[in-house]
């Protein structure tokens, strides 16, 4: 591992570009470090200087200019060969060499030269950890052992203490410990960690005999034995690390420490080294390890990773591990990934990413498996818990726990044992042997036009989803191989590939599979009081064949630059069929990929309370059938997005539309009417305020218009019909009332707002919102008869939740204050709706829509655009400011992508039906974006 396996790949547009030969370091080795030069300038400085201390500045200005001249060197070929990782570690591992052993030079034989040394005045100087693997990466750190014969002497000290100074000031993290081969031996059997840097010792300079004992000693004393003990650690250490740095599909990866990066290959390394004292990993291709394909997919993945990392570190100036969204974009165009038709550079950058990264974890599960089988006594490393096992069919085997071929020859002579190999695995519950999975890998072309019409093919695949209750394991492992994409070629596309924005928190390969485990949990019944609706639907029964297959499929069309929904339904027309569901099946399978954000969008972009929102929707999903499929399928999607998509909000958003569209399916259409809603609205109210008196109660039931009656709830009418009672007891005309409550059904904290009404109320209400930090998930607006405005905004903080309660009077005392005047919004927000370093790669295009059939009496205004801090604010003034009047507006959020939605009126009360004034209000409204987002980029 501390030579150069391999060739790395010199990159066009593809990122699988073959490899080519670069040489052992990535430029001259006189142009990292002149050892020669280096030796001459330090003898003329010595003889130039006047005491000690002069002396070391000189030395410290002499390897500084070395380092950066070298540095630069380094930096400046990487540039001309941007996959050149070997190389480059090992360059920069030479320079780093240089400056270490000079500095030792420097400090024992010109600071504190000693003429008759004793034998307890030695000093090896070790490289350890990384560094004495070899590998570094520009911002690395050095990290030092200083083995002593005994106890550190005074001579010792001295010369470690100038050499460190040295060190540290020319900008070195040094990493350092002074010991004894006593004190090795004693602290490696204590702790694993100083161990594995042990392991990976390299002599620098010094006294050679001391590090050879060292050596021997660990080898002897430490090393053997302890295998096992040695290998467990390894594991454990791995597991805790993956569980802190997140999945491999997590769109934000640690190249160093997340799973299926650089650490895992270097544990690898680290199991072998200890039980084989291997120095290559080329050596396990002889011990049998690795085949020499499996070796290959090693170097491979190792070349890339560090690639990537010594970009990263190269972009910051310092050492980064975590690939971020801004970070992405420049190491891709380092990396010289160019954008194609429908996708973005830096998304086919991070799909090879992510796909390096899935055969790292297969390399773990081949080379753990082999040294199972030779070394830990047919105790399973991977497997940790067992359980009583179902016996196996014939022409299967179990080794060490896991299921395997009896003989591969009988296996491959029928092709459909590709997939009952995946059924055994379900059906027995045991995980599948790696020499099975090599054999799987190997034969993909078995997979052929013949064996997808198979009709037992076809079984095998639909009920490794539908029969055995763990659809994902299957799934996963199947794509993890690539017999997903050899059995539905219309998938490969999608594997490991990335979107490119900070909503979906997973590749669309890993998104499918999250739809399809929470499918399965859902009919498991473990979420229930999660999902009390998706699983009172699937408990009624549905069509699960249709469901499962309709989230395999719906994003299949994703990655082109057609829209997804309908390039997915055409290829759903040819792949149900093709899996085995008869024309009625096939047919809902394609309404629902054509469909699957339909509700979505209809839920979180639109009034539900509206009547024609309910009646548009159900015309368009037509029966209660197809309602409740898409119902199940769209909470699947919403949360297999990312961890944290799914919210009560969402949830209730959703019920409502589907209570209100079942109701209109079942009842007929023009039973959803506004006078209806009204008139059960002002009877629950009535019931909730008994205390009042007949005509108070008529005079609130009479001021408000038709739409408060049905765009909120009966506790946020209670709410209004207080606030106004006080509004109108109080001799102020200036006075306002404000409201905020947490609203545990939605996930958001409710603002209820009450004033006389003037223009331009609803912009103030937004920015007196915008400066409190307050993100708006909803708003509704109403003015009443007899001239005061009513708005309720639900809001959130900035992590998506509701307001704590401790903090709402102080929000509420802020907000006061902006709406009587004493701080303006504008002014205050100039210096805060900045977009976030990391956010600002996100490239959205701004599209603005005027509906005008979406609601009866509204002009609907849908803004798709970039969201930051004071977008809202901005898009109402601008609407205030051209005499539009806001009713309500839907906020979706979408990671960096925001859909508000606007229900408006012109100063006449009338839709704007005018091209003319449509295209002026548009152009106002893009000017305010542009002019935020300037001030946001700022």
């Amino acid at each position: 591992m501390t030579l150069p396996h391999k060739a790395s790949p010199v990159p066009d547009s593809d990122p699988a570009t073959p490899p080519q030969t670069q040489p052992a370091l990535i430029c001259a080795p006189e142009l990292i470090f002149d050892h020669d030069a280096v030796a001459n300038q330090i003898s003329l400085a010595a003889e130039d200087a006047e005491d000690n201390a002069a002396l070391r500045a000189a030395v410290v200005d002499i390897l500084r200019d070395i380092q950066n001249e070298g540095r630069a060197a380094i930096a400046s070929a990487f540039a001309e060969h941007p996959f050149a990782a070997r190389p480059l570690t090992r360059s920069y591992t030479y320079l780093t060499d240089g400056l270490v052993t000079a500095a030792l030079d420097v400090a024992s034989n010109l600071l504190h030269p000693l003429a008759n040394p004793t034998q307890g005045e030695r000093i090896a100087v070790i490289a350890v950890g990384g560094y004495g693997r070899g590998e570094m990466a520009p911002f690395s750190d050095v990290d030092l052992l200083f083995l002593t014969p005994y106890k550190v002497t005074a001579w010792a000290e001295s010369v470690i203490e100038s050499m460190l100074y040295i060190l540290w000031d020319l900008r070195l993290k040094v990493g350092h410990s002074s010991r004894t081969i006593k004190d090795c031996l004693r602290l490696g059997a204590e702790d694993f960690t100083i161990r594995t840097a042990m392991l990976e010792h390299r002599f620098l300079a010094g006294h050679a005999p001391l590090a050879e004992e060292l050596d021997t000693r660990l080898k002897a004393e430490l090393f053997s034995g302890s295998e096992r003990e040695f290998i467990e650690a390894k594991l454990e250490e791995r597991d805790i690390r993956h569980r802190k740095q997140g999945e491999r599909y997590m769109v934000e990866p640690n190249v160093k420490e997340g799973k299926g990066g650089l650490r895992d290959l270097q544990s690898l390394f680290w199991i072998a080294k200890y039980i084989y004292s291997v120095q290559d990993v080329a050596e396990l291709v002889d011990l049998g390890l690795f085949s020499p394909e499996e070796f290959d997919t090693f170097v491979q993945a190792e070349d890339f990773l560090w690639a990537v990392r010594s970009h990263l570190h190269l972009v910051t100036r310092r050492a980064t591990e975590q690939l971020t969204f801004d970070l992405q974009v420049e190491v891709a165009e380092r990396m010289g990934y160019e954008d194609r038709a429908g996708r973005r550079g830096v998304e086919i950058f991070m799909q090879r990413y992510f796909r390096e990264a899935t055969k790292v974890g297969e390399l773990t599960r081949i080379l753990l498996t082999k040294l199972e089988a030779a070394h830990m006594k047919g105790a399973p490393l991977l497997e940790r818990i067992f359980r009583r096992r179902r016996r196996v069919k014939p022409g299967y085997k179990v080794v060490h726990g896991r299921l395997d071929v009896s003989d591969p020859e009988t296996f491959l002579a029928d092709k459909v044992n590709l997939l009952r190999l995946f059924e055994e695995g379900l059906r027995t519950g045991m995980l599948i042997h790696p020499d099975a999975m090599r054999l799987v890998t190997a034969n993909l072309d078995l997979i052929d036009e013949d064996m997808r019409n198979d009709k037992e093919a076809r079984r095998i695949f639909l009920d490794l989803m539908l029969k055995h209750g763990n659809p994902e394991r299957a799934l996963r492992r199947m794509n993890e191989l690539g017999v997903l994409s050899a059995f539905i070629p219309e998938f490969e596309p999608i594997v490991a590939m990335m979107q490119f924005n900070m909503y979906h928190s997973y590749t669309v390969d890993e998104h499918t599979i999250q739809c399809i485990i929470n499918l399965a949990q859902i009919e498991k019944r473990e979420l229930i009081e999660e999902l009390p609706l998706a699983s009172s639907i699937l408990e009624g029964g549905v069509n699960r064949k249709v469901l499962y297959v309709a989230l395999l499929l719906h994003d299949l069309g994703k990655g082109r630059p057609e829209d997804h929904s309908i390039l997915g339904a055409r290829i759903a027309r040819k792949v149900a069929p093709r899996l085995g569901l008869n024309k009625s099946e096939s047919e809902t399978v394609e309404w629902l990929v054509r469909y699957h954000l339909l509700m979505s969008d209809m839920a979180q972009k639109r009034d539900i309370s509206d009547p024609r929102t309910v009646r548009d929707f159900a015309k368009a999903v037509q029966t209660v059938k197809r309602l409740d499929l898409l119902t199940v399928l769209t909470v699947c999607d919403i949360r297999g997005v990312g961890p944290d998509t799914w919210n009560n909000w969402k949830a209730t958003l959703l019920r409502g539309l589907h209570a209100s569209t079942k109701a209109a399916l079942e009842t007929g259409l023009e039973a959803i009417n506004r006078e209806g809603r009204g008139n059960e609205a002002k009877k629950a109210l009535r019931e909730k305020l008994n205390d009042w008196s007949k005509p108070a109660l008529k005079v609130e039931t009479g001021r408000h218009y038709d739409p408060y009656w049905q765009g909120l709830n009966v506790d946020t009418h209670v709410e209004f019909a207080e606030m106004l009672r006080e509004l109108t007891e109080t001799d102020d005309p200036g006075s306002v009332q404000v409201r905020l409550h947490p609203d545990e059904e939605r996930d958001a904290t409710r603002a209820c707002f009450a004033m006389e009404d003037h223009p331009g109320i609803f912009a103030r209400v937004a920015g007196a919102l915008a400066l409190v930090g307050a993100n708006v998930v909803d708003a509704r607006s109403y003015t009443t008869k007899d001239g005061y405005v009513t708005d309720a905004f639900w809001i959130q903080d900035a992590e998506g939740r509701p307001f704590e309660v401790s903090r709402l009077p102080r929000l509420s005392q802020m907000l006061h204050k902006t709406l009587k005047g004493e701080v303006v919004a504008r002014d205050a927000l100039k210096s805060r709706d900045k977009i976030k370093k990391r956010e600002r790669a996100f490239n959205v295009p701004t599209h603005i829509t005027f509906d005008n059939e979406g609601s009866e009496i509204y002009t609907i205004i849908e803004v798709d655009t970039r969201d930051r801090p004071g977008l809202l604010y901005d898009l109402a003034r601008t609407l205030a400011g051209a005499n539009v009047y806001v009713a309500n507006a839907v906020i979706a959020t979408y990671g960096e992508q925001v859909v508000d939605s606007f229900y408006v009126k012109d100063m006449f009360g009338l839709k704007y039906h005018s091209e003319a004034k449509r295209n002026a209000l548009e152009a106002k409204l893009r000017k305010a974006i542009t002019e935020g987002a300037e001030r946001a980029h700022a």
